[in-house]
């Protein structure tokens, strides 16, 4: 069984940065390479909210609109790991943020149904 394990949260003043990280593995220490791997996060009270996602091999990106400029989305597939840099984090940011991975094709990374593991979850906190 797959799975993820995120890191990085934190908490951050407005303005600030972090980086998400987000390791595929199994206890058996095999693992393949995931198809499109993405990142959600849902704040108090709120739905789970796409954020970012990225295809096998990081040719093809997509953003939330809220993010867009402000965070990158990329992976390195020697190390099944995805990774969020997050700069001028403000307080709408604040959630817990999940990383998820599909083993199959994912046409559209906004749809978490298309995606076959989830992490934990990491929070991240934007406070001054």
């Amino acid at each position: 069984q797959m799975q993820l394990a995120e890191s990085g949260g934190g908490l951050v003043q407005p303005g600030g940065s972090l980086r998400l990280s987000c390791t595929a593995s199994t206890a058996s220490g095999r693992t393949r390479s995931m198809s499109a791997m993405g990142w959600f996060r849902q704040a108090t009270g709120k739905e789970r909210e796409f954020v970012a996602g990225i295809g096998r091999w990081s040719a093809v990106t997509d953003y939330a609109d809220s993010v867009k400029g402000r965070f990158t989305i990329s992976r390195d597939n020697a190390k099944n790991t995805v990774y969020l840099q997050m700069n001028s984090l403000n307080a709408e940011d604040a959630a817990v943020y999940y990383c998820a991975a599909a083993q199959g094709y994912v046409s559209d990374f906004r749809v978490a149904g298309k995606y076959d593991y989830w992490g934990q979850g990491t929070q991240v906190t934007v406070s001054a």
